[in-house]
Protein backbone atom coordinates (compact mmCIF):
# COMPACT_ATOMS: atom_id res chain seq x y z
CA UNK A 1 0.00 0.00 0.00
CA UNK A 2 1.23 3.49 -0.83
CA UNK A 3 2.97 4.88 2.27
CA UNK A 4 1.34 8.30 1.99
CA UNK A 5 -2.10 6.71 1.83
CA UNK A 6 -1.23 4.38 4.71
CA UNK A 7 -0.18 7.30 6.92
CA UNK A 8 -3.27 9.29 5.95
CA UNK A 9 -5.50 6.45 7.13
CA UNK A 10 -3.57 6.23 10.40
CA UNK A 11 -3.95 9.99 10.88
CA UNK A 12 -7.69 9.82 10.21
CA UNK A 13 -8.15 7.10 12.82
CA UNK A 14 -6.08 9.06 15.34
CA UNK A 15 -8.16 12.19 14.73
CA UNK A 16 -11.54 10.46 14.90
CA UNK A 17 -11.20 7.74 17.55
CA UNK A 18 -10.82 9.96 20.60
CA UNK A 19 -12.44 9.65 24.03
CA UNK A 20 -15.34 11.82 25.10
CA UNK A 21 -17.57 11.86 28.16
CA UNK A 22 -21.18 12.71 27.46
CA UNK A 23 -22.92 13.73 24.27
CA UNK A 24 -20.33 15.63 22.26
CA UNK A 25 -22.41 18.74 21.46
CA UNK A 26 -23.16 19.76 25.09
CA UNK A 27 -19.59 18.81 25.92
CA UNK A 28 -18.41 21.17 23.18
CA UNK A 29 -20.54 23.93 24.73
CA UNK A 30 -19.03 23.17 28.14
CA UNK A 31 -15.53 23.24 26.66
CA UNK A 32 -16.17 26.57 24.94
CA UNK A 33 -17.54 28.07 28.16
CA UNK A 34 -14.64 26.69 30.21
CA UNK A 35 -12.12 28.28 27.83
CA UNK A 36 -13.96 31.60 28.06
CA UNK A 37 -14.02 31.43 31.88
CA UNK A 38 -10.33 30.55 31.99
CA UNK A 39 -9.60 33.54 29.76
CA UNK A 40 -11.79 35.94 31.76
CA UNK A 41 -9.96 35.13 34.98
CA UNK A 42 -12.53 36.80 37.26
CA UNK A 43 -15.90 35.66 38.68
CA UNK A 44 -18.52 35.47 35.95
CA UNK A 45 -21.39 37.93 36.30
CA UNK A 46 -23.22 37.43 32.99
CA UNK A 47 -23.22 34.79 30.24
CA UNK A 48 -24.23 35.29 26.61
CA UNK A 49 -24.34 32.09 24.61
CA UNK A 50 -25.06 31.76 20.91
CA UNK A 51 -25.21 28.53 18.93
CA UNK A 52 -26.18 27.30 15.49
CA UNK A 53 -29.56 25.65 15.14
CA UNK A 54 -28.04 22.18 14.81
CA UNK A 55 -26.12 22.62 18.05
CA UNK A 56 -29.30 23.74 19.81
CA UNK A 57 -31.08 20.71 18.35
CA UNK A 58 -28.45 18.30 19.66
CA UNK A 59 -28.15 19.83 23.13
CA UNK A 60 -31.80 20.56 23.90
CA UNK A 61 -32.92 17.19 25.24
CA UNK A 62 -29.83 15.31 26.35
CA UNK A 63 -28.53 15.04 29.93
CA UNK A 64 -25.24 16.84 30.58
CA UNK A 65 -23.02 14.42 32.54
CA UNK A 66 -21.90 15.24 36.08
CA UNK A 67 -24.62 17.87 36.56
CA UNK A 68 -27.15 15.87 38.53
CA UNK A 69 -29.43 15.36 35.54
CA UNK A 70 -29.49 18.87 34.07
CA UNK A 71 -30.20 19.35 30.37
CA UNK A 72 -29.68 22.02 27.76
CA UNK A 73 -27.29 24.74 26.67
CA UNK A 74 -27.37 26.84 29.82
CA UNK A 75 -26.58 23.81 31.97
CA UNK A 76 -23.71 22.76 29.70
CA UNK A 77 -22.23 26.27 29.77
CA UNK A 78 -22.63 26.57 33.54
CA UNK A 79 -20.93 23.21 34.07
CA UNK A 80 -18.00 24.28 31.94
CA UNK A 81 -17.64 27.61 33.73
CA UNK A 82 -17.91 26.19 37.24
CA UNK A 83 -16.10 22.87 36.91
CA UNK A 84 -14.60 22.46 33.43
CA UNK A 85 -11.02 21.28 32.91
CA UNK A 86 -10.00 22.60 29.50
CA UNK A 87 -6.93 20.35 29.34
CA UNK A 88 -9.26 17.35 29.06
CA UNK A 89 -11.06 18.76 25.96
CA UNK A 90 -13.98 16.36 25.23
CA UNK A 91 -13.66 15.00 28.76
CA UNK A 92 -13.90 18.54 30.12
CA UNK A 93 -16.50 17.52 32.73
CA UNK A 94 -14.92 14.25 33.79
CA UNK A 95 -13.56 15.48 37.14
CA UNK A 96 -16.61 17.33 38.49
CA UNK A 97 -17.03 16.87 42.26
CA UNK A 98 -20.33 16.56 44.16
CA UNK A 99 -19.71 20.01 45.62
CA UNK A 100 -19.30 21.45 42.13
CA UNK A 101 -22.60 19.90 41.01
CA UNK A 102 -24.28 21.96 43.73
CA UNK A 103 -22.30 25.02 42.60
CA UNK A 104 -23.51 24.54 39.02
CA UNK A 105 -27.12 24.72 40.21
CA UNK A 106 -26.37 27.82 42.29
CA UNK A 107 -24.69 29.43 39.29
CA UNK A 108 -27.77 28.84 37.14
CA UNK A 109 -29.98 30.32 39.86
CA UNK A 110 -27.89 33.45 40.40
CA UNK A 111 -26.04 34.33 37.18
CA UNK A 112 -28.00 35.60 34.14
CA UNK A 113 -27.52 33.26 31.17
CA UNK A 114 -28.98 34.24 27.81
CA UNK A 115 -29.18 31.68 25.00
CA UNK A 116 -29.74 32.73 21.41
CA UNK A 117 -29.69 31.11 18.01
CA UNK A 118 -26.76 32.47 16.02
CA UNK A 119 -27.59 34.50 12.94
CA UNK A 120 -24.73 33.19 10.80
CA UNK A 121 -25.03 30.25 8.42
CA UNK A 122 -22.64 27.87 10.15
CA UNK A 123 -23.94 24.38 10.78
CA UNK A 124 -21.54 23.91 13.71
CA UNK A 125 -21.03 27.08 15.73
CA UNK A 126 -20.82 27.98 19.43
CA UNK A 127 -20.06 31.37 20.97
CA UNK A 128 -19.73 32.06 24.70
CA UNK A 129 -19.23 35.64 25.86
CA UNK A 130 -18.64 36.23 29.57
CA UNK A 131 -18.70 39.43 31.60
CA UNK A 132 -17.19 39.94 35.05
CA UNK A 133 -15.06 42.35 37.03
CA UNK A 134 -15.24 44.96 34.31
CA UNK A 135 -13.74 42.55 31.75
CA UNK A 136 -15.10 40.44 28.91
CA UNK A 137 -14.00 37.14 27.40
CA UNK A 138 -15.17 35.57 24.16
CA UNK A 139 -14.63 32.04 22.88
CA UNK A 140 -15.95 30.76 19.55
CA UNK A 141 -15.89 27.21 18.20
CA UNK A 142 -16.76 26.25 14.63
CA UNK A 143 -16.52 23.24 12.35
CA UNK A 144 -15.75 20.60 14.97
CA UNK A 145 -16.10 20.10 18.68
CA UNK A 146 -12.82 21.54 19.98
CA UNK A 147 -11.84 23.79 17.07
CA UNK A 148 -11.48 27.21 18.68
CA UNK A 149 -11.54 29.91 16.02
CA UNK A 150 -11.46 32.87 18.38
CA UNK A 151 -10.43 33.52 21.98
CA UNK A 152 -10.40 37.12 23.20
CA UNK A 153 -10.12 39.03 26.46
CA UNK A 154 -11.33 42.61 26.35
CA UNK A 155 -11.24 42.38 22.55
CA UNK A 156 -7.59 41.24 22.39
CA UNK A 157 -6.81 37.87 20.76
CA UNK A 158 -5.39 35.26 23.14
CA UNK A 159 -4.32 32.57 20.67
CA UNK A 160 -1.26 33.83 18.76
CA UNK A 161 -0.10 31.45 16.07
CA UNK A 162 -2.93 29.01 16.64
CA UNK A 163 -4.56 27.28 13.69
CA UNK A 164 -7.91 28.83 12.97
CA UNK A 165 -10.89 27.70 11.00
CA UNK A 166 -10.74 28.99 7.40
CA UNK A 167 -13.91 29.40 5.39
CA UNK A 168 -11.82 29.52 2.24
CA UNK A 169 -11.17 25.81 2.57
CA UNK A 170 -7.88 25.58 4.44
CA UNK A 171 -6.39 26.10 7.86
CA UNK A 172 -4.13 29.08 8.30
CA UNK A 173 -1.53 29.73 10.97
CA UNK A 174 -0.20 32.98 12.34
CA UNK A 175 -3.53 34.81 12.38
CA UNK A 176 -3.01 36.29 15.82
CA UNK A 177 -3.74 39.81 14.54
CA UNK A 178 -7.10 38.80 13.10
CA UNK A 179 -10.23 39.42 15.11
CA UNK A 180 -13.24 37.18 15.50
CA UNK A 181 -15.11 39.61 13.27
CA UNK A 182 -12.54 39.03 10.52
CA UNK A 183 -13.25 35.32 10.72
CA UNK A 184 -16.99 35.85 10.46
CA UNK A 185 -16.58 37.93 7.30
CA UNK A 186 -15.22 35.05 5.25
CA UNK A 187 -17.39 34.15 2.27
CA UNK A 188 -17.43 30.36 2.15
CA UNK A 189 -18.08 27.73 4.78
CA UNK A 190 -16.13 24.55 5.37
CA UNK A 191 -17.13 21.72 7.66
CA UNK A 192 -13.86 19.85 8.08
CA UNK A 193 -10.91 21.34 9.93
CA UNK A 194 -8.63 18.34 9.59
CA UNK A 195 -5.10 18.22 8.23
CA UNK A 196 -5.75 14.72 6.86
CA UNK A 197 -7.09 14.32 3.32
CA UNK A 198 -10.38 12.49 3.81
CA UNK A 199 -10.99 12.48 0.05
CA UNK A 200 -8.46 9.63 -0.15
CA UNK A 201 -10.89 7.29 1.59
CA UNK A 202 -12.44 4.57 -0.55
CA UNK A 203 -13.89 1.19 0.31
CA UNK A 204 -11.32 -0.68 -1.77
CA UNK A 205 -8.39 1.10 -0.11
CA UNK A 206 -9.97 0.75 3.34
CA UNK A 207 -10.06 -3.03 2.89
CA UNK A 208 -6.48 -3.04 1.62
CA UNK A 209 -5.39 -0.95 4.59
CA UNK A 210 -7.20 -3.24 7.05
CA UNK A 211 -5.42 -6.25 5.56
CA UNK A 212 -1.98 -4.63 5.65
CA UNK A 213 -1.98 -2.32 8.68
CA UNK A 214 0.63 -3.09 11.32
CA UNK A 215 -1.37 -3.82 14.43
CA UNK A 216 0.99 -1.82 16.63
CA UNK A 217 -0.02 1.28 14.64
CA UNK A 218 -3.66 0.94 15.71
CA UNK A 219 -3.51 -1.20 18.84
CA UNK A 220 -3.74 1.62 21.36
CA UNK A 221 -6.64 3.31 19.55
CA UNK A 222 -8.66 0.13 19.13
CA UNK A 223 -7.95 -1.39 22.53
CA UNK A 224 -9.19 1.82 24.13
CA UNK A 225 -12.29 1.74 21.91
CA UNK A 226 -13.02 -1.83 22.97
CA UNK A 227 -12.45 -1.10 26.67
CA UNK A 228 -14.45 2.14 26.89
CA UNK A 229 -17.35 1.23 24.66
CA UNK A 230 -17.95 -2.22 26.12
CA UNK A 231 -17.83 -0.76 29.64
CA UNK A 232 -20.56 1.81 29.01
CA UNK A 233 -22.66 -0.77 27.12
CA UNK A 234 -22.39 -3.15 30.07
CA UNK A 235 -23.54 -0.34 32.35
CA UNK A 236 -26.48 0.36 30.05
CA UNK A 237 -27.53 -3.28 30.19
CA UNK A 238 -27.08 -3.55 33.94
CA UNK A 239 -28.90 -0.46 35.19
CA UNK A 240 -31.78 1.85 34.30
CA UNK A 241 -30.67 4.44 31.73
CA UNK A 242 -32.60 6.43 29.18
CA UNK A 243 -35.34 4.45 27.47
CA UNK A 244 -33.68 1.09 28.33
CA UNK A 245 -33.67 0.03 24.67
CA UNK A 246 -30.76 -2.37 25.13
CA UNK A 247 -32.38 -4.12 28.09
CA UNK A 248 -35.74 -4.30 26.30
CA UNK A 249 -34.13 -5.90 23.25
CA UNK A 250 -32.58 -8.66 25.37
CA UNK A 251 -35.77 -9.25 27.36
CA UNK A 252 -37.94 -9.29 24.25
CA UNK A 253 -35.86 -11.09 21.63
CA UNK A 254 -33.38 -13.23 23.50
CA UNK A 255 -29.64 -13.67 23.58
CA UNK A 256 -28.74 -14.51 19.98
CA UNK A 257 -25.59 -12.87 18.67
CA UNK A 258 -27.69 -10.91 16.18
CA UNK A 259 -29.83 -9.45 18.95
CA UNK A 260 -26.91 -8.87 21.31
CA UNK A 261 -25.12 -6.89 18.62
CA UNK A 262 -28.06 -4.49 18.51
CA UNK A 263 -28.65 -4.52 22.26
CA UNK A 264 -25.08 -3.72 23.27
CA UNK A 265 -24.85 -0.80 20.87
CA UNK A 266 -28.25 0.50 22.01
CA UNK A 267 -27.39 0.04 25.68
CA UNK A 268 -24.25 2.13 25.32
CA UNK A 269 -26.41 4.91 23.93
CA UNK A 270 -29.01 4.43 26.67
CA UNK A 271 -26.36 5.15 29.28
CA UNK A 272 -24.69 7.93 27.34
CA UNK A 273 -27.89 9.82 26.54
CA UNK A 274 -28.97 9.36 30.16
CA UNK A 275 -25.94 11.23 31.46
CA UNK A 276 -23.66 8.33 32.40
CA UNK A 277 -20.20 9.63 33.32
CA UNK A 278 -18.31 6.78 31.64
CA UNK A 279 -16.32 7.85 28.55
CA UNK A 280 -16.76 6.49 25.05
CA UNK A 281 -14.46 6.47 22.04
CA UNK A 282 -16.24 8.50 19.40
CA UNK A 283 -16.32 8.25 15.61
CA UNK A 284 -16.92 11.21 13.28
CA UNK A 285 -17.43 13.48 16.28
CA UNK A 286 -20.18 11.31 17.77
CA UNK A 287 -20.21 8.90 20.67
CA UNK A 288 -23.34 7.20 19.38
CA UNK A 289 -21.61 6.57 16.07
CA UNK A 290 -18.55 5.28 17.89
CA UNK A 291 -20.71 2.84 19.84
CA UNK A 292 -22.61 1.73 16.73
CA UNK A 293 -19.50 1.18 14.63
CA UNK A 294 -17.66 -0.84 17.27
CA UNK A 295 -19.92 -2.84 19.59
CA UNK A 296 -21.65 -5.11 17.02
CA UNK A 297 -18.23 -6.04 15.64
CA UNK A 298 -16.93 -6.78 19.14
CA UNK A 299 -19.99 -8.90 19.99
CA UNK A 300 -19.70 -10.95 16.79
CA UNK A 301 -15.94 -11.38 17.16
CA UNK A 302 -16.35 -12.77 20.67
CA UNK A 303 -19.18 -15.06 19.58
CA UNK A 304 -17.09 -16.41 16.69
CA UNK A 305 -13.94 -16.85 18.78
CA UNK A 306 -12.06 -14.46 16.51
CA UNK A 307 -8.47 -13.63 17.33
CA UNK A 308 -7.40 -10.22 18.56
CA UNK A 309 -5.88 -9.56 15.15
CA UNK A 310 -9.12 -10.40 13.34
CA UNK A 311 -11.08 -8.14 15.68
CA UNK A 312 -8.69 -5.22 15.24
CA UNK A 313 -8.72 -5.51 11.46
CA UNK A 314 -12.52 -5.75 11.44
CA UNK A 315 -12.72 -2.63 13.63
CA UNK A 316 -10.46 -0.80 11.19
CA UNK A 317 -13.00 -1.66 8.48
CA UNK A 318 -16.03 -0.59 10.51
CA UNK A 319 -14.51 2.66 11.74
CA UNK A 320 -13.12 3.79 8.39
CA UNK A 321 -16.27 2.85 6.45
CA UNK A 322 -18.29 4.89 8.97
CA UNK A 323 -15.93 7.86 8.56
CA UNK A 324 -16.01 7.52 4.77
CA UNK A 325 -19.80 7.60 4.65
CA UNK A 326 -20.01 10.45 7.17
CA UNK A 327 -17.43 12.60 5.38
CA UNK A 328 -19.79 13.36 2.51
CA UNK A 329 -22.65 14.08 4.90
CA UNK A 330 -20.98 16.47 7.32
CA UNK A 331 -20.76 16.54 11.12
CA UNK A 332 -24.35 17.68 11.73
CA UNK A 333 -27.32 17.19 9.43
CA UNK A 334 -30.89 15.88 9.28
CA UNK A 335 -29.51 12.45 8.32
CA UNK A 336 -29.08 10.22 11.37
CA UNK A 337 -25.37 9.44 11.74
CA UNK A 338 -26.14 6.03 13.22
CA UNK A 339 -27.15 4.94 9.70
CA UNK A 340 -23.57 5.34 8.48
CA UNK A 341 -22.18 3.63 11.57
CA UNK A 342 -24.61 0.73 11.14
CA UNK A 343 -23.26 0.28 7.62
CA UNK A 344 -19.74 0.35 9.05
CA UNK A 345 -20.66 -2.29 11.61
CA UNK A 346 -22.16 -4.51 8.91
CA UNK A 347 -18.97 -4.13 6.88
CA UNK A 348 -16.83 -5.06 9.90
CA UNK A 349 -18.89 -8.17 10.63
CA UNK A 350 -18.72 -9.15 6.95
CA UNK A 351 -14.92 -9.00 7.26
CA UNK A 352 -15.06 -11.32 10.29
CA UNK A 353 -16.96 -13.81 8.12
CA UNK A 354 -14.13 -13.74 5.60
CA UNK A 355 -15.54 -11.09 3.30
CA UNK A 356 -13.18 -9.06 1.12
CA UNK A 357 -13.75 -5.91 -0.92
CA UNK A 358 -16.55 -7.30 -3.08
CA UNK A 359 -18.58 -8.67 -0.18
CA UNK A 360 -18.02 -5.59 1.98
CA UNK A 361 -19.03 -3.27 -0.87
CA UNK A 362 -22.28 -5.22 -1.35
CA UNK A 363 -22.99 -5.07 2.40
CA UNK A 364 -22.56 -1.29 2.42
CA UNK A 365 -24.79 -0.73 -0.60
CA UNK A 366 -27.47 -3.03 0.80
CA UNK A 367 -27.40 -1.32 4.19
CA UNK A 368 -27.64 2.26 2.92
CA UNK A 369 -30.49 1.25 0.64
CA UNK A 370 -32.41 -0.09 3.63
CA UNK A 371 -32.08 2.73 6.14
CA UNK A 372 -31.09 5.99 4.42
CA UNK A 373 -33.56 8.70 5.31
CA UNK A 374 -33.77 8.10 9.06
CA UNK A 375 -33.80 11.59 10.49
CA UNK A 376 -31.72 13.20 13.21
CA UNK A 377 -33.90 15.18 15.59
CA UNK A 378 -31.26 15.80 18.21
CA UNK A 379 -29.49 13.80 20.90
CA UNK A 380 -31.86 12.13 23.34
CA UNK A 381 -33.10 8.76 24.62
CA UNK A 382 -34.58 7.66 21.28
CA UNK A 383 -31.11 7.64 19.71
CA UNK A 384 -30.64 4.18 21.21
CA UNK A 385 -33.63 2.84 19.28
CA UNK A 386 -32.33 4.39 16.06
CA UNK A 387 -28.98 2.71 16.70
CA UNK A 388 -30.74 -0.66 16.99
CA UNK A 389 -32.44 0.01 13.66
CA UNK A 390 -29.14 1.04 12.04
CA UNK A 391 -27.36 -2.09 13.26
CA UNK A 392 -30.26 -4.22 12.01
CA UNK A 393 -29.87 -2.65 8.55
CA UNK A 394 -26.13 -3.29 8.56
CA UNK A 395 -26.56 -6.92 9.59
CA UNK A 396 -29.37 -7.49 7.08
CA UNK A 397 -27.15 -6.00 4.39
CA UNK A 398 -24.48 -8.50 5.39
CA UNK A 399 -26.91 -11.44 5.37
CA UNK A 400 -28.19 -10.42 1.94
CA UNK A 401 -24.74 -10.63 0.40
CA UNK A 402 -24.02 -13.90 2.24
CA UNK A 403 -27.09 -15.34 0.52
CA UNK A 404 -26.21 -13.90 -2.88
CA UNK A 405 -28.81 -11.11 -2.79
CA UNK A 406 -28.14 -7.45 -3.41
CA UNK A 407 -29.75 -4.16 -4.35
CA UNK A 408 -28.69 -3.12 -7.84
CA UNK A 409 -28.18 -0.05 -10.00
CA UNK A 410 -31.52 1.70 -10.35
CA UNK A 411 -32.97 0.53 -7.03
CA UNK A 412 -33.78 3.96 -5.66
CA UNK A 413 -30.62 5.88 -4.77
CA UNK A 414 -28.45 2.83 -5.50
CA UNK A 415 -26.22 3.19 -8.57
CA UNK A 416 -23.48 1.06 -10.06
CA UNK A 417 -20.38 1.08 -7.87
CA UNK A 418 -20.16 1.42 -4.10
CA UNK A 419 -18.38 4.79 -4.29
CA UNK A 420 -21.10 6.20 -6.54
CA UNK A 421 -23.76 5.04 -4.12
CA UNK A 422 -21.87 6.57 -1.18
CA UNK A 423 -21.68 9.81 -3.17
CA UNK A 424 -25.45 9.72 -3.66
CA UNK A 425 -25.99 9.24 0.07
CA UNK A 426 -23.83 12.27 0.77
CA UNK A 427 -25.77 14.37 -1.72
CA UNK A 428 -29.07 13.19 -0.24
CA UNK A 429 -28.03 14.02 3.32
CA UNK A 430 -26.10 17.22 2.69
CA UNK A 431 -28.24 18.86 0.03
CA UNK A 432 -31.54 16.99 -0.28
CA UNK A 433 -32.33 17.05 3.43
CA UNK A 434 -31.57 20.73 4.05
CA UNK A 435 -35.24 21.65 4.13
CA UNK A 436 -35.97 18.62 6.29
CA UNK A 437 -33.34 19.86 8.74
CA UNK A 438 -34.90 23.32 8.83
CA UNK A 439 -38.34 21.87 9.52
CA UNK A 440 -37.03 19.57 12.26
CA UNK A 441 -35.33 22.52 13.91
CA UNK A 442 -38.47 24.66 13.58
CA UNK A 443 -40.55 21.96 15.24
CA UNK A 444 -38.03 21.45 18.04
CA UNK A 445 -37.11 25.03 18.85
CA UNK A 446 -40.10 27.25 18.20
CA UNK A 447 -38.53 29.77 20.54
CA UNK A 448 -35.02 29.87 21.94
Amino acid sequence: MDQRLYQTYINILEEELVPAMGCTEPISVAYCAAKAAQTLGTPVETVQLKASANIIKNVKSVVVPNTGGLRGLAAAAAAGIVAGDTEKELEVLSAVTPEQIDQIRVFLDTVPVTVERSENDYIFYISVCLFGGGHTALCEIAGSHTNIICLERDGKPQLPGTKRFSEAGSQEAGMEKATCADFMNADEKKESVSDADYSLLSVEEIVRFANEVKLDDVRQLLSRQIEYNTAIAAEGLKNEWGANIGRILIRSYGNSVHNRAKAWAAAGSDARMGGCELPVVINSGSGNQGLTASLPVIVYAREMGASEEQLYRALVISNLVTIHLKTGIGRLSAYCGATSAGCGAGAGVTYLYGGDYREIAHTIVNAVAINSGMICDGAKASCAAKIASAVEAGLLGMQMQLHGSEFCDGDGIVVKGVENTIHNVGELAREGMLETDREIIRLMIQKV
